[in-house]
């Protein structure tokens, strides 16, 4: 395969992800700002902290205010972490290797872009934002199923899933870390009936509330989630899950010494530890070590197939 057939399947599974980890992300968050009470609500900013696009948006010069920050995370074209530009750079990247995925898989890719790109304004105001978001959620997820369902699941599908659990490891990272600092105030002892809000809405943004309440069986807890979004395997979102898919995919493929050594010791440095048990502070640190050794899985894919 041609490295830069591998690149552009890379980056169309991590595209059409983000599309919909910032899609669902704003959904919860919209029905979060109602849940909490006024005083305390996290504001419409802390999604951009979450996304890492503060410098970004601060170039531009807007302001904290719900509609720019919604036409910033949804509809601007010139910002490359919005819901356009990722899908505009998924279907550019797709209509580079039409001849390796299914037709029907690109015409998908198309459809969204257009949907999302013309209904754009409804996305920027409360009354039709949900509707908006949920046709981006699903038309993500019908491009993941046809991909899944069609594609032969040789290194062309491998690259795929690469990028896409990948993208989805680093999008938990970034949800748990502003979150579960940013949300409710640990010292304000007096607001502790809220932390079972707080964690749902992280959970939610996760889609992973009922797994949760399924496989723990137990209130909504800080200590609990983290150990569930940290460590539980068999949930498709959890970093863990994310970590040993991007394994597999590297064992299907060669050159794979440098991508396996970069896995393994990211995997090690998770199951190591106890996130649940961590203070705030230390929390925080290792979802810096995570994040850099994210970063380090990204460069070593690059080296190893795309350089």
């Amino acid at each position: 395969m041609l490295s830069r057939v591998a690149n552009s399947l890379y980056w169309i599974g991590r595209y059409i992800e983000r599309a919909e980890d910032i899609a669902r992300l704003i959904s919860v968050s919209s029905h979060l700002q109602l849940d909490l009470p006024k005083g305390i609500r996290p504001g419409w900013i802390s999604i951009v902290h979450i996304l890492g696009d503060e410098e970004a948006f601060l170039k531009q010069g807007l302001e904290n205010d719900e509609r720019q920050i919604m036409k910033f995370l949804i509809g601007d074209l010139s910002h490359p972490g919005s819901i356009l530009s990722s899908l505009s750079m998924a279907r550019e990247s797709a209509r580079t290797v039409r001849d390796v995925m299914p037709r029907e898989a690109w015409e998908e890719i198309n459809a969204l872009y257009q949907t999302a790109k013309s209904d754009a304004q409804k996305g920027y105001w409360p009354k039709n934002r949900h509707v908006y978001l949920q046709q981006i959620v699903r038309g993500a997820q019908t491009i993941t199923g046809i991909l899944s369902g069609s594609m032969l699941h040789d290194e062309t599908y491998h690259f795929v899933r690469l990028g896409r659990n990948l993208e989805r490891a680093d999008m938990t990272s970034r949800i748990i870390d502003v979150r579960s600092a940013d949300l409710v105030p640990p010292a304000e002892h007096e607001l502790t009936p809220f932390e079972n809000i707080q964690w749902m809405s992280v959970l939610k943004s996760l889609t992973g509330y009922q797994m949760y309440r399924r496989s723990v069986q137990e209130p909504v807890r800080r200590r609990d989630v983290l150990e569930f979004l940290f460590k539980e395997r068999l949930f498709p979102r959890a970093i863990l899950h994310c970590i040993g898919e991007i394994e597999g995919c590297a064992l299907a493929l060669k050159k794979n010494t440098k991508v396996l050594a970069q896995i393994h010791a990211v995997e090690r440095s998770i199951e190591k530890v106890k996130p649940g048990a961590l203070e705030q502070a230390e929390l925080h640190h290792l979802i810096d070590q995570l994040q850099l050794g994210l970063a380090g899985i990204d460069e070593a894919i690059r080296e190893s197939y795309f350089a």
